[in-house]
């Protein structure tokens, strides 16, 4: 068939000749027609194939189960694969039309050279496209920096292609360019450092499984609170929970620290960890009084019987002098209070009760002795989470003067006035 073309392109040359032209004039004029004519052929052969190949490829799109020829055709590969095959056209044609004036020849052929390897660099990048929006359908791949792998893919087509550009535009041959291009190789380490760390970096988050789309982050440095939404080779971006965005540089991740949330939501519970500070001038021995109207509080009730039996038996059994309360074995308000916490942690409906559950005291500061609650909330939700945990200790608030005790609190000006 080509050959039907080139005898076309030929024909013109002769008959205007015959027609009797001048060889020069004959020649502008079979060179301006051919160039209209190869226009015409190409752009027929763009239409014809871009409805030939868009109908297949949708026609396949329809028909098949599987979602990555409808990527296919949502990234338009077909369609630049129809503006190739006009332009191989327009390659091989060149050197016929412009047989006579070998300047132009190479000039264009070269122009029409480039424009077809960037092409064929657009269609690959198409097809990966489709990949990576493919990769990311499964959810086996959902949480994977797919986008790091592909941008990486596609720099070194990309880095292979300009090296293809540059030997068809001056004329170098490619082992040469290779060569030096490993001569400035530190210039272009330099240029695309960012980029080197970003893959080091891909690689190792996915390798590691470091980080996934959709993970709750925290990385104070970059002020970054709230869900990974998409990593790729050289940015990481967060969502934060005040709706703004925080991008980070993916190399930031191998060589800073972060705070990945993903056990917690993955785990039975989130981790309530919030003590208060009692007053040390308040905690004291109780005496028996004291401890029968602590009686009445009912989730201590049994424990306090229970521990003053045992503590009557032991300072009765080592004639211990209870005239000073020191003496021997006692209980305190602290004590007691921090028995009544764990109690009503474990009677909680809202706590994890499989899940470790302490309440526990710190070590003493200036500011009194802290008392811990150490808990797991079953509801992980952020709004839930901090609701149970602010009605845990309401109540351990309103509870503390019942135990005779106080809580921390730095005096004012106008309490130490008073």
């Amino acid at each position: 068939m080509y050959s039907y073309v080139e005898k076309l392109f030929h024909l013109l040359y002769p008959l205007l000749r015959k027609l009797g032209m001048g060889s020069s004039l004959a020649s502008y004029l079979s060179l301006m027609l051919n160039i209209i004519l190869l226009c015409f052929l190409a752009y027929g052969i763009y239409v014809v194939f871009r409805l030939i190949l868009v109908t297949i490829l949708v026609l396949i799109a329809q028909k098949t189960k599987t979602n990555f020829d409808d990527l296919l055709v949502s990234n338009k590969t077909a369609k630049y694969i129809a503006h190739l095959i006009p332009f191989l056209f327009i390659y091989k044609s060149v050197p016929i039309i412009l047989d006579r004036y070998v300047y132009w020849e190479g000039l264009f052929g070269k122009f029409v050279g480039i424009y077809i390897v960037v092409l064929i660099l657009w269609i690959v990048r198409t097809i990966f496209n489709a990949l990576r929006d493919y990769l990311k359908l499964m959810p086996r791949y959902s949480d994977k920096p797919i986008d790091s792998f592909i941008q990486v893919i596609m720099i070194v087509l990309w880095a292979f292609g300009i090296a293809v550009i540059i030997s068809k535009l001056f004329e170098i041959n490619q082992k040469e360019l290779l060569t030096i291009l490993g001569a400035v190789s530190a210039v272009i380490i330099l240029i695309f450092r960012d980029t080197i760390l970003g893959f080091v970096s891909s690689v190792q988050v996915s390798i590691n499984d470091m980080v996934r789309i959709g993970d709750w982050i925290t990385m104070d440095r970059f002020g970054a609170d709230g869900d990974v939404i998409e990593i790729n080779l050289a940015t990481v971006k967060v969502r934060n929970f005040d709706n703004t965005t925080t991008t980070i540089p993916t190399y930031s991740l191998s060589s800073d620290s972060f705070q990945n949330w993903r056990g917690m939501l993955n785990s039975n519970g989130r981790r309530i960890k919030r003590h208060i500070l009692i007053k040390t001038s308040t905690i004291r021995f109780l005496d028996d009084t004291e401890l029968d109207n602590l009686k009445k509080i009912h989730l201590i009730t049994n424990y306090i019987e229970s521990r003053k039996l045992e503590i009557n038996n032991f300072n009765g059994s080592h004639n211990i002098d209870k005239s000073i309360p020191v003496n021997g074995r006692n209980m305190t308000n602290l004590g007691l209070f921090r028995k009544y916490i764990t109690e009503y942690l474990h009677q909680h409906p809202a706590l994890n009760q499989d899940m470790l559950m302490i309440c526990r005291q710190l070590q003493s500061t200036s500011h009194g002795v802290p008392l811990e609650v150490y808990a797991f909330s079953s509801d992980k939700r952020f709004e839930n989470y901090e609701y149970i945990m602010s009605d845990i200790f309401d109540h351990i608030i309103a509870a503390v003067s019942y135990f005779h005790l106080e809580i921390f609190e730095i005096a004012t000006e106008n309490h130490q006035s008073i």
